[in-house]
């Protein structure tokens, strides 16, 4: 593991971070050739697809493993996407490799994990608060051997371009338990109904390519009965799956950014001068930001390492609290580590000559999806005094 963990560290130095000016600077479809150059070389590193298993192309790293990758590519907005392990594919594919069909897996995931498409997830609705995914509008009524859905999604980040999208609609209004009353299908994008309404600016951003967030309209959009993954009524379910590694991979991902942004913080701090012989680093309020950045970084890794090792050994129901804490705990050390490096730059730090600015406007968002912090905060609080309760007998 230390050397596949230096040879992506390696990686990102020589072949990512040369190329992210550019990134930085254009928009994710004007790059595209350099893009499509970076991931064939990771590729030809053998560092493709870390979380798939070799059948598929990938290098069967168990969850653990992985996630020490994620916050080594992290380090760089390129990193994830040029070894294929970028949300929401990543969260597809896993989704796909255990609870696809074999028809499923051979005409969506085979590509997928080729990277030859793209993807994108649609339960977030304009209508129905993000944060409660069993209140949703969208519906898909069975008609024969087909399914026909009606609604609209948005915030599905990286539509634009993507061959397909798995949506979550209620087909069973009826159940009693909400948890049970929608299912998840898969929507090619060609589908006749299926809509990109538009890219939603964000931070005042629109974005394009894999860089976007679209809102979608279905409109009778008709999809034969093999479209649906797993059973009637566990499209709930299969979305929580779905959510509880890939909030570890975020976090992972976002100490990489911290990281990155300690290393940028002192270089800066080192070579700016305030005034002749006089470098930030001189000034204590700036050694104090890079102290509380370093310590408050390495608790939020070994936080998100403890949660993985009981994950991986008592199950993801057993962790849901671990899971929600590292989920609010660690974007908010992100936000305030980037907080810091910015403050340490000044306006430089606001341009694009560094990532900092573009992790500020993106990254706030760490915060919002897949649950807002205050949403895991209280079903920890929750489950924590359910412990101080009289037993029933």
């Amino acid at each position: 593991m230390p050397d596949l963990l230096a040879r992506y560290a390696a990686f990102v130095d020589d072949v990512l971070l040369p190329i992210e000016p550019l990134a930085l600077a254009h928009p994710w479809p004007a790059i595209a050739t350099q893009i499509d150059t970076v991931r064939q070389a990771a590729r030809e590193r053998g560092l493709w697809a870390p979380h798939l298993p070799a059948e598929w192309g990938g290098l069967a790293l168990p969850l653990g493993e992985f996630a020490e990758v994620s916050a080594i590519l992290g380090r760089t907005p390129l990193g994830h996407y040029a070894c294929n392990v970028q949300a929401p594919d990543v969260g597809n594919m896993e989704l796909l490799l255990t609870h696809g069909s074999p028809e499923q897996r051979e005409q969506y995931l085979r590509p997928l994990a080729s990277g030859v498409i793209r993807s994108c997830f649609g339960m977030t609705e304009p209508g129905r608060a993000g944060s409660n995914p069993v209140w949703l509008d969208t519906t898909a009524i069975r008609d024969g051997d087909s399914w026909v859905l009606n609604g609209r999604k948005w915030f599905a980040s990286s539509a634009e371009g993507a061959s397909f999208c798995v949506v979550l609609a209620v087909t069973t209004p009826e159940a009693k338990k909400p948890h049970h009353r929608a299912s998840m299908f898969i929507v090619p994008t060609d589908t006749p109904g299926y809509a990109l309404v538009r890219n939603i600016p964000v931070m005042g951003h629109v974005g394009a390519g894999y860089a976007s967030h679209g809102e979608l309209t279905f409109t009778n959009c008709r999809v034969p009965a093999s479209a649906m993954i797993g059973a009637e009524g566990a499209g709930f379910v299969l979305a929580q799956e779905r959510l509880g590694p890939g909030r570890v991979h975020h976090c992972m991902r976002w100490i990489g950014i911290c990281d990155r942004a300690i290393d940028l913080m002192c270089r800066y701090a080192l070579t700016r001068e305030m005034a002749p012989g006089e470098p930030l680093a001189f000034k204590q309020v700036v050694r104090h930001w890079i102290a509380e950045s370093r310590a408050e970084t390495e608790a939020a890794r070994l936080f998100v390492r403890d949660t993985v090792q009981k994950l991986e050994r008592n199950g993801q129901r057993a962790t849901r609290d671990e899971i929600s804490m590292i989920k609010y705990f660690v974007p908010q050390v992100m936000q305030r580590v980037l907080d810091r490096a910015l403050q340490v730059h000044g306006g430089y730090g606001l341009t694009d000559a560094t990532p900092l600015a573009n992790w500020w406007a993106h990254e706030r968002a760490a915060r919002i999806y897949d649950g807002p912090d205050e949403v895991h905060k209280d079903a920890v609080a929750k489950h924590t005094l359910e412990r101080y309760l009289p037993k029933r007998g």
